[in-house]
């Protein structure tokens, strides 16, 4: 919730979704008019990111475990490579708040690992429609959404495929029975 003459978070993203539309309108206009303002971004927002260093400089880094708590807080700590916890961590988190919701309906989901720039997770959904039977979003999705929002600096998540379990096969059938 926002304190008087501060941004609710639908505000915030309302903005950022603005930012993301000029930035990309600005670097694909000509001129040297555009590139000056994208370049004014980028050196604005280094500045920002030096004196949120030095805010965790100053006062030992002890609020950064906290300040990453808020989404907005924890997204500028990784911006700018200062956020306490690894992406392989935040990306565990992210799996393990969403496993009581998939495993209420039936299916699981794992994080296998974080190779590089790319979450590895298994995840089984009910009635085995991982690829979304009804063509709408799957656990799958959620899944990539949710750990992407926690670890941005991650490229991918790769879904495994759960091993299948061997078909039982009785023996019996398998044997040529001779015609009476």
């Amino acid at each position: 919730m926002a304190d008087a003459g501060r941004l609710a978070d639908a505000a915030v993203e309302a903005r950022l979704a603005r930012l993301d539309e000029l930035l990309a309108g600005l670097e694909s206009a000509p001129g040297p008019a555009a590139g000056n303002a994208v370049e004014a971004v980028r050196l604005l927002t280094e500045v920002y990111g030096e004196a949120l260093a030095r805010v965790l400089d100053v006062t030992g880094g002890q609020p950064a475990g906290r300040l990453a708590d808020d989404e907005l807080l924890g997204h500028l700590l990784v911006l700018h490579g200062l956020h306490p916890e690894p992406p392989a961590r935040r990306a565990e988190r992210a799996v393990d708040r969403l496993r009581p919701a998939v495993r209420e309906r039936g299916g699981d989901v794992e994080l296998v690992g974080v190779d590089g720039q790319v979450a590895r997770v298994r995840v089984t959904e009910a009635g085995g429609c991982g690829s979304g039977c009804g063509g709408g979003p799957t656990v799958a999705d959620a899944v990539r959404e949710a750990v992407l929002a926690a670890a941005p600096e991650l490229t991918a998540v790769e879904q495994l495929t759960a091993p299948s379990a061997p078909a039982f096969v009785p023996l019996e059938s398998l044997l040529v029975r001779e015609a009476r």
